[in-house]
């Protein structure tokens, strides 16, 4: 049996990182298939292992081709803290490079072939910028490690209303006010968003992808009368899409189009704001929600929430998103020749 390996990242550890990863990992130590291995500091992570009242033993390793073992987690360890981990729950700089460091240990593992992905755990943006680094966050910092410049996020809800189907939903926008994602549709912006998310359904295993595009306005513009980009980009993106062979549906009001994919109906949803795709996806399974990196020559899923400092330590934390992120990367990992031909440079 292949067994894939998968570099977990602990994330900043002061935050809630260690003590979720501890548990993800506690629980599947062992399991056929598969071996998640933490990356970070063994000290951060024994400390959420006592945090979490766990009984495992924490066994750091030299690289990831060590056999897993039921009640054991392996990390291999960074170093940068050594025995002396910050307080938790505060912003502090030498929390912000161990995070650094972790994501590019498991970075250079997953270009150099030694894991089949990664799954990381969440950073704390003051921290890291007190580190020294420029990034505004995962993406930004794995783009440069891999020199990739175009990533996109495809958002997983794994726990469907239909048994056995994974919704994905795309962006057409990201991280940017609401006013400015508005003015950033355009035709040409649509369609492109269209094609990429098309791409990457398929690299992840849907030989055949069927993809809704969202409306923006309220009943899809009603003609016009509540706005018309949908008369002027996105229908005319969707057009341009379904002349090309692509199975698009679209524009489709995002009060039902969400929904529509949860039940089965299509494979991936297009939706155009930050907000848009992600209040609906959280709301149906905030803890079944993860998110996926596209675009990167590596797998990558991540936890789709923030460091919680007012519970870190405190043993509070649910392990949920972070087991379900694990749990998407081992569903992906068999595809991950897919992403290395379809993203690689």
């Amino acid at each position: 049996m292949t067994r894939h390996v998968l570099a977990v990242t602990l994330g900043d550890p002061v935050g809630i990182g260690p003590e979720i990863v501890a548990r993800t990992l506690a629980e599947q130590s062992g399991a056929d298939g598969h071996h998640g291995v933490a990356v970070g500091d063994a000290a951060a992570l024994r400390r959420g292992v006592e945090a979490m009242g766990l009984d495992v033993e924490v066994r750091a390793v030299e690289g990831y081709g060590t056999e897993p073992a039921e009640g054991v987690i392996d990390v291999v360890d960074t170093g940068v803290l050594g025995d002396d981990v910050p307080e938790w729950g505060k912003v502090d700089a030498r929390a912000g490079r161990a995070a650094v460091a972790a994501i590019e240990e498991a970075t250079r593992a997953a270009m150099a072939g030694e894991v089949a992905g990664i799954v990381t755990g969440p950073i704390n943006k003051e921290a890291i910028w007190a580190a020294g680094s420029k990034h505004l966050g995962h993406t930004e910092m794995l783009g440069e490690l891999t020199g990739v410049t175009q990533q996109d996020t495809m958002f997983v809800v794994r726990n469907t209303a239909a048994e056995g189907h994974h919704l994905r939903i795309f962006f057409t926008t990201r991280h940017v006010a609401l006013r400015t994602a508005i003015d950033q549709i355009s035709k040409e912006r649509v369609e492109e968003s269209i094609s990429r998310a098309h791409t990457a359904l398929q690299v992840f295993g849907v030989e055949q992808p069927r993809l809704a595009v969202a409306a923006l306005n309220p009943h899809g513009g009603e003609n016009g009368n509540f706005g018309d980009e949908e008369i002027v980009h996105i229908g005319p993106a969707c057009e341009a899409a379904r002349s090309r062979g692509l199975d698009v549906a679209g524009p489709v009001p995002a009060d039902s189009v969400f929904h529509q994919g949860l039940v089965g109906r299509y494979d991936g949803v297009l939706s155009h704001f930050h907000d848009q795709g992600h209040i609906p996806a959280k709301t149906f399974d905030f803890d079944g929600t993860i998110s996926v990196t596209v675009g990167l020559p590596v797998l990558r899923t991540s936890v789709d929430h923030g460091t919680a400092f007012d519970i870190a330590g405190t043993g509070k934390a649910g392990p949920g998103t972070m087991l379900s992120a694990y749990l998407a990367a081992v569903d992906y990992a068999p595809f991950v020749d897919n992403i290395r031909a379809s993203y690689g440079r």
